[in-house]
């Protein structure tokens, strides 16, 4: 059971693979920390001696900003857009796509479950 950036990584996947389940570290971080720490990408996380866990740990702890600390940054920076009223701290407010997608259609995901106008839906039965 390795423990990286107090993460649980899964023991029988592949290093590479395993190492995407931290938060901020995708496929190329992992990569290239793999090759800073001369570890087969292949190997799997059960077959690690320990001293490539720390080889590991060391490398991620000194070059990378990740999980709980990175999670605060971007949480900051979308409270410092909200409190400075940038466009795009009101987007976040209005819970609206940032990026400049189009939202007359999609958007769905952002804005959530649609909801019916204009009658279509039959009317409830009112108390009389």
């Amino acid at each position: 059971m390795a423990r990286i950036a107090g993460v649980v990584i899964p023991t029988e996947k592949q290093v590479q693979i395993a190492l995407t389940y931290i938060y901020g570290i995708g496929p190329k971080h992992a990569s290239s920390i793999l090759a800073a720490a001369k570890i087969e990408p292949t190997t799997r996380v059960k077959d690690l001696t320990e001293a490539e866990e720390n080889k590991i740990r060391e490398i991620i702890d000194s070059e990378y900003t990740v999980e709980g600390d990175l999670q605060r940054l971007v949480a900051n920076n979308i409270k410092r857009l909200k409190d400075i009223n940038a466009y795009r701290g009101l987007r976040h407010k209005a819970g609206l796509p940032t990026r400049g997608q189009r939202t007359r259609t999609n958007a769905r995901t952002r804005k959530g479950r649609a909801i019916a106008v204009g009658g279509t839906q039959p009317k409830a039965a009112s108390k009389t």
